[in-house]
């Protein structure tokens, strides 16, 4: 049927009853703008059952009826297609969107029309020639939602012209690009390619119309310059053309990271090496070392590549089983153990009496052990010669009082005295926790910190603990503490 057919009564009976069972919908309109006739099709697209909801002329339809173009305008009276036709204009594939008054429902149209001029008697009539692509347009939708919103950045190329058709925020925000520096220019002026390896494998793919695989490349920046990116290509079909989805993944964020974890690293290696304490890196599972520093192979005297790889048993370091397995199944359990005392041994044999510290860290992804050994063996020494040299005093010590010269005779006498010694104070629970503390340095302040006392109190249990000692000095109850063993009674319980 084309512009200019003649069609008599008859023939106009015949074409109406063919095009009834068509899948586009048919609209007839008489010259005076009245529907004489809708088929079946066409009533779905507007959601109505009969001729008379359609409406009985173009002004009804006008009434109940609203259409708009693809970009949200509202057509005018005179812009809708039956009008448009009637006043002698062609239409052809026109996309409006219909949707009755007060209903969210809506139709995607693409319209086209036909002047019938009619033979003999017979008058003129227009036909509008309606195809639903309402769930094409809907998907479309959908994706153009989804592409805007997705974060990851993202660029459509019409394969046709190379050019691109679509471009999000995500690769907007990433690049600094608007969207006019973006959309039309060609893939060989806005180069997404450039840099990678592989670039003329690519551009090979995107002439067949094939996924481009992930490629690491660099893109140049509008402000100058350039990044880094991962770069992939997939084949979409978006309003009959073909296209490919760049996206994008942006890998300066992974490079800053991974350069601030190489420093974070080498800092780490450089004090771990020049640290004036022995240390040592283990394997949490198996306990074995993985390295050492200079400070522990001048110390126990074993070189690092005979060291690393064997475990503290294999190197025969533990002067003492007992203490081994309690630092062992502290860490398995806790992951951390701090100040331990525990005698190690060098390789020529020599024992030292040690501080042991160790913390759980993880190093190149694998879970790990940091120890620092302190030797506190000097200080140890100290505390015997100061002992002697009191001794040596005492050969005339008419000047000092019983009782200091009695609990010096007791530290003479060796392990089996302390115990005495330290029953004969008749120190308390509390009094031997701040004593304790005060053997290992701790001030009045962190002591009351440390055991949720007041300065006062503790000021006052230092008092008692000079007088039931028989001490003056700090300095004095110091070495009471550590020769008869309070080391040990931090987190002794009553």
């Amino acid at each position: 049927m084309t512009t200019g057919s003649l069609i008599g009564y008859a023939d106009r009976a015949q074409m109406l009853r063919i095009i009834d069972a068509l899948d586009d919908g048919i609209i007839v309109l008489e010259a005076d703008g009245t529907l004489s006739y809708a088929n079946a099709t066409a009533l779905a697209m507007h959601g109505v059952d009969d001729l008379e909801d359609l409406g009985a002329d173009l002004a009804a339809y006008q009434a109940r009826f609203t259409l708009r173009y693809r970009n949200g305008h509202t057509l005018a009276p005179e812009e809708y297609p039956g009008r448009r036709l009637l006043a002698g204009e062609a239409i052809r594939d026109v996309v409006l969107e219909v949707s009755k008054h007060n209903d969210i429902r809506h139709w995607t149209q693409v319209v086209r029309g036909l002047a019938i001029e009619a033979a003999g008697d017979a008058p003129s009539f227009c036909v509008l020639i309606l195809n639903d692509v309402t769930a094409e347009f809907d998907a479309e939708a959908r994706f153009e939602r989804a592409f805007a919103a997705n974060p990851a950045p993202a660029l459509i190329c019409r394969l046709l012209d190379h050019r691109y058709v679509k471009v999000n925020d995500g690769f907007l925000e990433m690049t600094g690009y608007t969207r006019e520096m973006v959309i039309g220019r060609s893939i060989y002026d806005l180069d997404v390619l450039a840099g990678a390896k592989t670039r003329e494998h690519a551009i090979g793919l995107m002439g067949e119309g094939r996924m481009i695989p992930q490629t690491e490349a660099r893109l140049r920046l509008p402000g100058g310059g350039g990044k880094q990116v991962i770069v992939a290509g997939q084949p979409i079909e978006i309003g009959h053309n073909s296209c490919l989805l760049f996206t994008f993944i942006d890998l300066e964020p992974r490079h800053r990271a991974e350069t601030a974890l190489r420093q974070s690293e080498q800092r780490f290696a450089t004090a771990f090496r020049l640290s004036p304490v022995p240390m040592l890196i283990s394997s949490l599972k198996e306990h074995r070392i993985l390295d050492a520093n200079d400070a522990f192979v001048s110390e126990f005297g074993h070189d690092r590549s005979g060291a690393v790889g064997r475990s503290k048993t294999e190197l025969a370091i533990w002067a003492d089983e007992d203490t081994r397995r309690i630092v062992e199944s502290q860490l398995d359990q806790t992951g951390s153990v701090r100040s331990h005392e525990a005698r190690l041994r060098r390789r020529d044999g020599r024992t030292l009496d040690c501080l042991m510290s160790s913390e759980g860290v993880t190093i190149l992804d694998e879970r790990c052990v940091l120890t620092v050994i302190q030797n506190v063996t000097a200080h140890r020494r100290s505390d015997t010669q100061l002992i002697s040299a009191v001794e040596a005093v005492m050969q005339d010590a008419s000047w000092l009082g019983q009782k200091i010269v009695a609990r010096i005779n007791s530290m003479a006498d060796g392990e089996e005295g302390k115990g005495d010694l330290l029953a004969a104070a008749e120190l308390s629970h509390r009094e031997r926790q701040v004593l304790a503390l005060i053997a290992r340095g701790a001030t009045d302040k962190a002591i009351a910190a440390t055991l949720q006392l007041s300065f006062h109190t503790v000021k006052n249990h230092v008092r008692s603990i000079y007088r039931k000692t028989g001490v003056n000095k700090r300095a004095e109850a110091v070495a009471w503490a550590r020769h008869c063993g309070v080391m040990n009674h931090i987190h002794e319980r009553k």
